[in-house]
């Protein structure tokens, strides 16, 4: 094979490496998500809603995160957000054992709605962050129906369940993973040392996930450069193949 056409053919696995790196990124950011997506029964976590904004021509500005009646949480704590207000819905519901203790009082849901000048335009993203406890011991997983209202008056519901086969719905409901911790029992430690834990995850998943987009912008670079080099290249010899 001559090494005009190695270089051609080098170029554009190089450039498909690069595009399957960038693509590999892309899931985690085309649906409202629970982040990191895991936390411990019966304890309390930090989560925060990353919320994407899908419209090319409209800005989010509102989100409202609804919490299952069958599972109450006891309460809810939202970190301040700058040009966004938090506002925590509580019900009082028939006592019920949450993870051992007693629940007579539910966070029904929380809703940040911006301010005026503020919004999540085309483009971009934002998290809005809480801490959550505590959380059911007696479920596998805890979804957290969503509504994102655009200020063009569109609502989209992020609501639905995923099924038994793992295949990934329409419009999925953001959802924690509930697991034992690492020593077979529920996790009851305080909020600041769970928090800290799961922000500590959220840092790896962004920096994987900045990572590979970097990886595949330079794949794409080098495959194009790569490309451009052999076709301006005169040929040393005769093509042997």
């Amino acid at each position: 094979m001559s090494t005009k056409r190695f270089a051609v053919r080098s170029a554009a696995l190089t450039a498909a490496c690069g595009i399957t790196a960038l693509l590999s990124t892309a899931p985690a950011f085309a649906h409202v998500s629970a982040q990191p997506g895991e936390a411990a029964k019966g304890g309390h976590a930090k989560v925060a809603f990353r919320v994407p904004n899908e419209r090319p021509n409209a800005s989010t500005v509102q989100i409202k995160v609804t919490f299952p009646e069958d599972q109450p949480l006891s309460s809810v704590r939202t970190k301040p957000m700058p040009g966004w207000t938090a506002q925590v819905e509580r019900v009082q519901i028939a006592p019920v054992q949450v993870a051992g203790s007693e629940v007579k009082e539910a966070v029904r849901s929380i809703t940040w709605t911006a301010q005026p000048g503020n919004r999540i335009g085309p483009n971009e993203f934002n998290e809005f962050e809480a801490t959550l406890g505590t959380l059911p011991d007696n479920v596998d997983s805890f979804a957290m129906p969503t509504t994102q209202t655009y200020d063009n008056g569109e609502v989209v519901n992020w609501d639905q369940p995923t099924p038994p086969n793992g295949e990934e719905p329409e419009h999925p409901a953001p959802t924690l993973k509930l697991v034992e911790d690492a020593e077979g029992g529920h996790s009851h430690g305080g909020e600041e040392e769970q928090a800290a834990a799961a922000g500590a995850g959220d840092d790896t998943a962004r920096w994987l996930g900045g990572a590979g987009l970097l990886v595949g912008a330079l794949g794409v670079g080098i495959g194009a450069g790569a490309l451009a080099r052999s076709r301006n290249a005169a040929p040393t010899g005769k093509d042997e193949s």
